[in-house]
């Protein structure tokens, strides 16, 4: 770990170990190289890269620590940036491979029969101000259905119901000139920055194939594609097809939107009105098979459910493996909730909005592959430890490990007022104490154990 952050204690030892198990058990300093992330003299790039990645569990960024003396790192801040800006390091392929490498480790945990997905979604990557921020846009924000200064994220994840892992993303600017509120830069055609522009700059949809062709290559393997209404349309779920995956989708209930259902074209309001529906309380209303596309068509089934905020309302899914029985189908979307959570935990836990203030495009992406980095080295020691608590729980661990013994000197302050008052109350005799003392630790969670453990030792 940098000498900046690593804590000068036993626990800060434990976290050191786990960060440096994650980097010999995937080489990611061989898969830098691969990525072209090289040193051309001078400091290791593997160093700079450590101190990029643990810098989220410190309590200070790069600039309080030189100010407060306690930056110690053997590179300079020049140093630093260069190494975020250089402009032919291929961090698109870097947590491609990364998540690969990752996800091969997690794939023999689980049955054979379980079902993997890749899912697809896009996040707001919100800036202050886009002036000087090379192609900072204007872009649209679904949550608040406004538009919003910044990027969109667009971003690839692989699930086995169980972890999630990042697998690559984009961040894409708008492809209007009159939504572009940042400089934009021109190189040469044929170099690696050139492309990673012309991707930002293009339609979200074909990015997401982009991105799916990609992981492809590396050897990421699923058994369907999961995505909202904003990337259902036909000529996505037949793009998917393509490349040999199956999608299911929640469908958007549009009037220019058309199925082939007994011969016609009809939308899926019209479809889901002449039909019968199911009666009871069962998972789903309706269920139908039909043909996507005009000119090249392929099979689906479409299932419509019981909109839960809404009990009058529905909501359609559509599957292009008819096949798959209408359960499978809603319980195998229902994994598409986990990216939700990724974006979630990266913007409140692992400062993807709020830590990089570069202004390169170029900085920008790799501090997104970092922070993808710090989630999958908290997802693999989850994973890893068989461990019940949450991705915030195991961060704040990794942040301070001494705050799980502060944690337990305070339960055990409750604990002890607790049987305090029972024994002041009920009196009972010491087997019974001992009991139920036995007995309330025993149902606790397993961290929260520990924490005790720790506390006791301590005291």
């Amino acid at each position: 770990m940098p000498i900046s952050i690593l804590p000068q204690d036993q626990n800060g030892q434990e976290l050191f170990n786990a960060i440096s198990y994650f980097f010999r058990a995937f080489s990611v300093g061989n898969l830098l190289r691969k990525c072209n992330a090289q040193k051309e003299k001078g400091i290791p790039v593997l160093d700079i890269f450590k101190y990029k990645l643990c810098n989220v569990f410190s309590d200070r960024s790069m600039y309080m620590q030189q100010k407060t003396g306690s930056f110690r790192e053997s590179f300079s801040k020049n140093t630093f940036y260069r190494f975020l800006n250089n402009p032919k390091t291929n961090w698109l392929r870097f947590t491609t491979l990364l998540s690969k490498k990752v996800a091969d480790k997690i794939e023999p945990l689980t049955s054979d029969e379980r079902v993997n997905a890749f899912v697809v979604d896009d996040s707001l990557f919100e800036r202050t101000s886009c002036k000087k921020t090379e192609l900072g846009s204007r872009v649209f924000d679904h949550t608040s259905m406004k538009y919003r200064k910044g990027y969109r994220l667009m971003t690839l994840g692989w699930t086995d119901g169980n972890t999630f892992l990042p697998v690559n993303s984009c961040l894409l600017a708008s492809s209007k000139e009159s939504n572009l509120i940042g400089p934009v830069k021109q190189f040469d055609g044929r170099s690696l920055a050139a492309k990673r522009r012309k991707l930002a700059m293009t339609k979200g949809t074909d990015v997401m194939i982009e991105l799916l062709q990609n992981a492809l290559s590396a050897g990421h393997a699923a058994d369907y594609v999961l995505f909202d209404t904003w990337f259902s349309s036909p000529a996505q779920l037949i793009a998917v097809k393509k490349l040999g995956l199956d999608s299911i989708a929640m469908i958007k209930k549009s009037s220019r939107i058309h199925y082939e259902y007994q011969g016609e074209q009809l939308s899926i309001k019209k479809i889901f009105g002449i039909c019968k529906k199911r009666r009871g309380r069962g998972k789903y209303l309706l269920s139908v098979n039909v043909m996507v596309g005009k000119d090249e068509k392929i099979p689906a089934k479409i299932v419509c459910v019981r909109n839960k905020k809404n009990k009058k309302d529905w909501i359609a899914f559509i599957c292009t493996n008819p096949e798959l029985s209408e359960e499978e189908i809603i319980r195998i979307y229902g994994k598409r909730w986990q990216i939700e959570v990724f974006f979630k935990t990266c913007k409140s836990y692992l400062n993807l909005i709020s830590e990089c203030h570069s202004l390169t495009y170029d900085a920008l992406t790799a501090h997104v592959a970092i922070v993808f980095t710090r989630y999958l080295m908290i997802a693999m020691e989850q994973r890893r430890n068989e461990d019940d608590r949450t991705l915030g729980e195991i961060f704040f661990i990794f942040t301070d490990e001494l705050r799980d013994i502060t944690f337990g000197e305070s339960f055990q302050i409750i604990i002890t007022a607790m049987i305090d008052s029972v024994c002041a109350i009920f009196q009972p005799t010491e087997d019974q104490l001992n009991l139920f003392i036995e007995m309330f630790v025993g149902r606790l969670p397993k961290y929260i154990r520990n924490s005790l453990a720790k506390a006791a030792l301590a005291a």
